[in-house]
This record gives C-alpha cells, structure tokens and sequence, in this order.
C-alpha cells in the first residue's frame, strides 16, 4: 500500500477534509437547533455530544461511495450527518460506566462526564430521531422516493440497533476477561464498529440508485473496511497515547477485553488489517466499481496514528 507522501494518501486527506467540513457545519445547525427547542441542561448536553469533534470517516466512506456508484447531488451530506449522529449515539452509550466507564472522547470529556449519566443516556436515545429526521430532510432534497428513502431509513438503523451495533456492544460487554478467538472476534466487531461502516457504504450506493450488483460491492468492501478500522483501532489502543487518540489509551487491556493484538500480536494485527483493506478494494475492482477514492481511505483506514 501506498505511504503517507502519494497522491493516494493526498486523495484520502483531502475528502476526510471535506467530510469534516460539511459534516461539521451540519452538525453545528442541528447542534443550535436543539438547544433552542429543549432549553435548559439536555438541550445543552445533546448540542454538546452532536458538536464533538471527529476524524468523520462514515461521512467520508458514504460520500466517495455515492460518487463512485454516479452520485451527484450535495444534498448527500445531511446523509452523511446522519450515519455520524448515529455514531455518535453509540459513542456517548459506549462511554457510560454501565459499558466501558471513559472519562475521554474525542479530546474533552465524555458527555456523562460533564452532565451526569441520566443526562448522557438519554442524549444517547435522543440522537437516533435526530438522525431520522436529517435522513428524511436529506432525501426530500434530493428527490428520493418515500421508497428509496425507507430502505436507506431500514439500512441505517438496522445497523444502529441489536442486529448491528447494539447486539456488538452486548457480545463485547460478555467477552471481557474471555479470550475469543479470530472468528469470535470477527462477530462482535462485525456488528459493534462493522455494521455502521458497511451501512454507509450500501446508502451511498441507494442514494445514488446504483445497480443492486454495485450496491452490494460497496456493501462488501465496507464489511471489510469495517474490520480493518477494528483491528486498526485495537493496534491504535496499545501503541498509541491519549494524546494522539483523544480518547483513554490502553482501555482494552485495562478491561481485559479479547483483540486482534492480543490474539495475533501487534505485527499480526497489522498484516490482518492490511490484508482486509485490499480485500475490501478487490470487491469494487471484481464489481468495476470506480476505486479511485475508496482505494486511498481503505489505506488511511489502517495506517491512521489516531
């Protein structure tokens, strides 16, 4: 794979640029739009877990799928927004002490952290009807059939819920001081960090109507690029500072949770995300499938230092 100085790498760069930029202004809108209509303390708090800032890698992947399957349309953003207040939701869940109990999350303190637990779990609920209705004002914009918008409505908050990343994080809480082994591993990620990446890819490729054999390659590269971001997070989590990952470093040994380091090693795990990313890249090319931006994230995917 290409290093950080190739026009690959600029490629990646410049769209994760683009993601957070849209996204971010997205955001912001919906950030203010909240706190004016529920004033007070959880106005403040879901204003707060919405404007967290972020490396916007959903965004990112949904947007170069839509555009490589012939998408055209700005108004794919707020689609975008969406997928990332879904993954937000998961975040402030996942951050409470009933799960992973951190105090650290994106460079500032948890929402539980700075407006108590009964505050952040119900900011948590709260962002999923948030993400509906961007979803539904992004596809009226765009023109999207009530149809077309169910299945992208259906995608998103299947992968959101028990059969996705619900039913992950439920096998993650019970694999703790359990060794799992790779296939063991592969169903608690394939669902807590998997099944929100692969949703995003497949709505890019419904928003763009793309042709079911596309929608079902780019369906298939980010069940992979799903696991790649996994095991590349887990590498992330025993190499890295809090610093560099703005969140606690060190917390899946603390935890005694089961990960591709402690199962393959660090170099182990590096070579399984490596090898996902270039099979992720194989399902567009046997699709023919526009890799031209797709190609570059998969690489940033596993070779990010946060």
């Amino acid at each position: 794979m290409a290093d950080a100085a190739t026009p690959a790498a600029s490629r990646a760069e410049e769209l994760l640029l683009e993601a957070r930029l849209t996204t971010d202004a997205i955001l912001a809108q919906w950030s203010q739009r909240l706190a004016d209509e529920l004033p007070g303390g959880e106005g403040e708090a879901l204003g707060y877990a919405l404007s967290s800032p972020g490396k916007r890698i959903r965004p990112a992947l949904l947007l170069a799928c839509y555009r490589s399957a012939g998408g055209r349309h700005a108004a794919i953003a707020t689609l975008a927004a969406a997928v990332e207040t879904v993954h937000t939701y998961s975040l402030v869940h996942d951050d409470l002490p009933c799960m992973d109990d951190d105090a650290l999350r994106r460079g500032r303190p948890t929402t539980h952290v700075r407006y108590g637990v009964a505050t952040a779990t119900r900011v948590g609920f709260r962002l999923v009807p948030v993400a509906a209705k961007m979803i539904a004002d992004g596809a009226r914009r765009m023109g999207l059939a009530p149809d077309e918008l169910g299945a992208i409505a259906v995608e998103l908050f299947r992968a959101g819920g028990i059969l996705g990343m619900v039913g992950g994080q439920w096998l993650d809480l019970r694999a703790e001081e359990q060794a799992l082994d790779l296939d063991g591993l592969r169903r608690v990620h394939g669902g807590k960090t998997g099944a929100l990446i692969r949703a995003a890819c497949r709505i890019g490729g419904l928003a763009a109507r793309a042709a079911p054999p596309v929608v079902e390659a780019l369906a298939a590269y980010g069940e992979d690029i799903g696991l790649a971001f996994q095991v590349a997070d887990d590498v992330l989590d025993s190499t890295g500072t809090s610093a560099q990952l703005g969140k606690t470093a060190g917390r899946d040994e603390a935890l005694r949770k089961s990960t591709y380091v402690r199962l393959l090693g660090i170099a182990g795990a590096r070579a399984e995300a490596e090898r996902l990313a270039e099979r992720a890249v194989a399902h567009l090319d046997a699709a023919g499938v526009p890799a031209a931006a797709l190609g570059p994230l998969a690489e940033y995917i596993v070779r990010r230092q946060s």
